[in-house]
């Protein structure tokens, strides 16, 4: 029977002549006896790992950069004008803007009737009647052409609608006129200035034949009233060859001395 000791280095046997003998050491395999799988394996791990930290630079380092990108343009965007804004033409040479067809009617433009509350008289009977800051004017403008011996003389001015609808509808009957041809000369209710009460037909006292007519600016009263009346803020209305189409009418002066008068003339129609 053999017999069994312990070692330090470990169990051994006992040979046949009584000495143990020692168990052999296992050999350190070179890396020529590990399969070629195993060392590709042990290889590519640490690798792979590096691969994924790059690309996680990689993706944090490009979204950096877009980032970047997008707060720069987004400050090009915000410091850029709107592109809906349009440059204004200039005025010296654009072309004044026409009224629209829902502006006018046979050349001429709508008018709100003036409150009576608003007029005062520029005739001693009190028949003829203007707003008050436009009767102050023509009486101050009259007075100072009688000083320099013309005579102004007022025909016609404030005219509520019933006015207008005889002088536009009837006349144009008892003329055979046709709507248009009647236009030329009076406006259809609710589209005469006259309704505004800032608007005044002036005659000559001297030479009342031709009141009313284009004869009236060989007149001394017109002949003044283009010399002055702008200092009064009076404009002629219709001279020759006006936009609107209506007749020259020499007689026919309105107010301007005012925002409302302004904007009554002026604003509404673009011009």
């Amino acid at each position: 029977m053999r017999n069994v000791v312990a070692c330090s280095e470990g169990v051994g046997r006992l040979g046949n002549a009584g000495t143990p003998e020692k168990t052999p050491k296992a050999s350190t395999p070179s890396t020529d006896d590990i399969p070629v799988a195993q060392r590709e394996t042990v290889a590519v791990a640490p690798k792979r790992r590096t691969s994924k930290l790059a690309v996680l630079g990689g993706l944090t380092l490009l979204g950096l950069v877009a980032l970047t990108a997008g707060v720069f343009v987004a400050q090009q965007f915000q410091q850029a004008p709107p592109a809906t804004i349009a440059i204004e033409p200039d005025t010296a040479t654009a072309p004044k803007p026409s009224a629209s067809p829902e502006d006018a009617l046979l050349g001429h433009y709508a008018y709100k009737e003036a409150p009576q509350a608003q007029l005062a008289p520029i005739t001693s009977d009190g028949g003829i009647k203007l707003r008050k800051a436009a009767a102050v004017a023509y009486r101050a403008m009259e007075a100072a052409a009688q000083q320099a011996g013309v005579s102004l003389v007022p025909i016609s001015g404030f005219r509520s609608l019933e006015d207008q609808k005889y002088l536009y509808f009837d006349v144009k009957a008892d003329r055979n006129q046709v709507a248009a041809e009647r236009a030329k000369v009076s406006a259809p209710p609710g589209y005469s200035e006259h309704h505004t009460g800032y608007a005044v037909d002036i005659g000559d006292g001297s030479v009342p034949a031709v009141n009313l007519s284009p004869e009236f600016d060989k007149t001394a009263a017109y002949k003044w009233l283009q010399a002055n009346a702008a200092r009064y803020s009076f404009e002629l209305s219709f001279p020759t060859n006006n936009k609107q189409g209506v007749s020259y009418e020499p007689w026919h002066w309105r107010y301007v001395g005012d925002i409302d008068s302004l904007k009554t003339f002026y604003k509404a129609r673009n011009k």
